[in-house]
């Protein structure tokens, strides 16, 4: 079997089910953000089970708000957002997993970013992203320009680098004898 072969799921073949709506939504964002679209993946021809958009970094808050605010189409959940290492420059993929509770169609856009460069934060088109994104900045170091609070979430505020980044040591091991001081400033009403 072939990596783009559809999976039955319970939800049937995602691809023949809105590969239509898709193509028009992709079209619109496109005449929306013309150049600012940098590439498209597509079900059946990428090993990809949603289309796969790759936005520039200036342009993303941009596209989401396109795909959330957008008569007819509506991407009004974002149902994940993470990132990936890819070990070679730009370094690092932002992930935006979008779903449409009205069709049910899922889209995907991804941002690249080199190490050290930082992506605008989404926290003013969803509440939920801001712990995705220090998420992601605890675990890959990826910083998030307008973030209201971007700290670390997982690790300890000790911790040295960012566990999920490819060249972190397998065994990186950082004991701490002691616990973090409660930080009174953060314990409001």
């Amino acid at each position: 079997m072939d990596i783009r072969t559809p999976v039955p799921t319970i939800y049937g073949d995602l691809a023949k089910k809105h590969m239509e709506l898709w193509r028009k939504q992709v079209q619109r964002l496109s005449a929306a953000l013309g150049a600012a679209i940098e590439e498209v993946r597509w079900p059946g021809e990428a090993p990809v089970d949603v289309p796969v958009i790759f936005v520039s970094r200036d342009k993303v808050v941009d596209a989401i708000r396109f795909l959330k605010e957008q008569d007819g189409l509506a991407y009004d959940f974002l149902s994940d957002l993470t990132a990936t290492d890819e070990e070679v420059e730009p370094r690092f993929e932002v992930v935006y997993n979008l779903t449409s509770f009205s069709s049910g169609a899922r889209i995907r856009v991804k941002v690249r970013a080199r190490d050290g460069e930082s992506v605008p934060t989404i926290v003013g088109l969803w509440d939920a992203a801001n712990w995705a994104e220090r998420e992601v900045w605890d675990m890959f170091g990826v910083r998030f320009e307008g973030h209201p609070d971007l700290r670390r979430i997982l690790m300890d505020e000790r911790w040295e680098g960012h566990p999920l980044r490819k060249d972190y040591p397998l065994r990186g091991y950082q004991l701490f004898p002691d616990a973090m001081p409660i930080q009174v400033d953060l314990l409001k009403d």
